[in-house]
C-alpha cells in the first residue's frame, strides 16, 4: 500500500497544495512551523478520522475558511482507491470514495492503512489512559475497520447513560425523586454490556497478539537492555477471556455492584471505558520509572509492533515517523532506520536532513510556508 498523491485545500496553514509520492522513502525538509506536521496530519485523518495533535476538527481548517478538503489516491494490490473528506466544523463532515459519496465517513477507514510515530506519543508511556485506549482503538479498527461501528455504538451509549445519571444525581441535589429519572436505566444497561463486551473482547485479543512484537520490537531498538510487555488491565479484574456471552454478564454483573456509587457521582464507572494498557519494563512499570530514553524507546516499540502486527495480517500499511530521529541518539536512530528501512512507502519529516540515517536514501521534499517542492 503506498499514497500516490494528497492534494489539501484550506487545511491547517495550506490554501492549496498537491503532492505526488513515490513507493519507498520519501524526506520532507524544512524548518519548524513551515507544514511538515501539517501534511502528515491530514493523511493520518485520512486514516483515522482523527487527528493526533488536536481534539476537535475546528483547528484543522485554515483561519478564514469555513471548511477543508483532503483527497488521498491510495494504491494498494495494483488498484487505486480516491478518498475525499470534508472537514466542516461544527457540522457532520462529508466523505467520498472514487467521487462517489457515502453515508458515513467511517466508510472510507481501512482505505489508508497507517502506521505514525510522532513526538506526542511519549504520552503513550507518560500520558494518561486515554491515550493508550485510543493507541489500542486505532489499531483494533486498522485491522479490522467495523470496529470503528463499535466504538462508536459504545461512545453514544456511554454519552447517553451519563446523561441519564447525571440528571438524577442533580435531580437528587434538589430534593427530587429519583426513580422515574433512571426508570430507562436498565436498558441502557443492556446496550452497555452487548457493545461494551465485543470492545473489550476486541481489545484483549488485540492485546495478547501485540504483545510478542511489542517485546521484539523494543529489544531492537533499545540493543536488548531490557524486557517490554504490555497487559491490558481491564476494571472486571484480570482473568478475562475474549468470549462476548461471558464478558457481557460480567460488565452486566458489575453495573448492578456499582450502582449506587454511580448514581452518587452522576457517571458511569464501570466498562472499557475505564480501562488502561499497562506497559511495563522487566519487573517495572514503565510509567514513573522509565528514563527519558526508555519512554522514547518504548513509545517507538508500540509503534512498530503495530506495524509489524499488521504486516503479520497481510497488510503493508504506509509508516511515518515525524521529527522522529532529532530525539534519538546516534545507536538508536541507525537501529531505528535498519528496522523500517524495508517499508514499503515511508515518509519521514525532519528540519535538519543530516538527523536522517543515510541508509534512509530516497525522494526529498523542500516544505515552506505553504508549498511542498520535490527536490531531485
Amino acid at each position: 500500500m503506498h499514497v500516490r498523491r494528497v492534494e489539501l485545500t484550506d487545511f491547517r496553514s495550506y490554501e492549496r497544495v498537491a503532492v505526488d509520492l513515490d513507493p519507498g522513502v520519501s524526506v520532507l525538509v524544512g524548518q519548524n512551523g513551515m507544514g511538515k506536521t501539517n501534511l502528515i496530519e491530514a493523511l493520518g485523518y485520512v486514516a483515522t478520522l482523527d487527528s493526533h495533535r488536536v481534539a476537535t476538527d475546528a483547528p484543522l481548517v485554515r483561519a478564514g475558511a469555513t471548511s477543508a478538503v483532503i483527497r488521498c489516491a491510495v494504491v494498494h494490490d495494483g488498484r487505486e482507491l480516491l478518498v475525499e473528506l470534508e472537514i466542516v466544523p461544527g457540522r457532520a463532515n462529508r466523505a467520498r470514495l472514487n467521487r462517489s459519496p457515502v453515508r458515513r465517513p467511517r466508510e472510507v477507514l481501512g482505505a489508508l492503512r497507517m502506521v505514525l510515530f510522532a513526538p506526542e506519543d511519549l504520552e503513550l508511556v507518560r500520558g494518561d489512559p486515554s491515550e493508550r485506549r485510543r493507541y489500542l482503538d486505532d489499531l483494533l479498527v486498522a485491522r479490522q475497520p467495523r470496529f470503528a461501528g463499535v466504538r462508536a455504538d459504545y461512545d453514544r451509549v456511554v454519552k447517553q447513560r451519563n446523561a441519564l445519571l447525571r440528571t438524577a444525581y442533580l435531580t437528587r441535589k434538589v430534593g427530587g425523586s429519583r426513580g422515574q429519572d433512571l426508570s430507562t436505566l436498565a436498558v441502557w444497561d443492556q446496550h452497555l454490556a452487548h457493545h461494551g463486551a465485543e470492545l473489550l473482547a476486541g481489545r484483549l485479543e488485540l492485546a495478547a497478539a501485540l504483545g510478542p512484537h511489542l517485546t521484539k520490537a523494543y529489544d531492537a531498538v533499545a540493543a536488548g537492555r531490557a524486557s517490554a510487555s504490555i497487559t491490558y488491565a481491564a476494571r472486571l479484574g484480570d482473568a478475562l477471556t475474549a468470549d462476548r456471552e461471558a464478558l457481557r454478564e460480567a460488565l452486566l454483573a458489575s453495573l448492578e455492584e456499582r450502582r449506587t456509587a454511580e448514581i452518587e457521582r452522576g457517571t458511569t464507572l464501570v466498562g472499557p471505558h475505564r480501562d488502561d494498557l499497562s506497559l511495563s519494563l522487566g519487573e517495572l512499570p514503565a510509567k514513573g520509572y522509565a528514563s527519558h530514553g526508555e519512554s522514547w524507546s518504548f513509545a517507538l516499540a508500540l509503534r512498530l509492533a503495530a506495524y509489524d502486527l499488521l504486516r503479520s495480517d497481510g497488510i503493508e500499511p504506509v509508516l511515518i515517523l515525524d521529527d522522529v530521529f532529532a530525539e534519538l541518539d546516534a545507536g538508536r536512530r541507525e537501529r531505528l532506520a535498519g528496522l523500517v528501512s524495508d517499508a514499503s512507502q515511508l515518509l519521514v519529516t525532519c528540519a535538519v536532513p543530516e538527523d536522517v540515517p543515510a541508509s534512509l536514501h530516497g525522494a526529498r521534499y523542500d516544505v515552506t510556508s505553504g508549498t511542498v517542492t520535490r527536490a531531485d
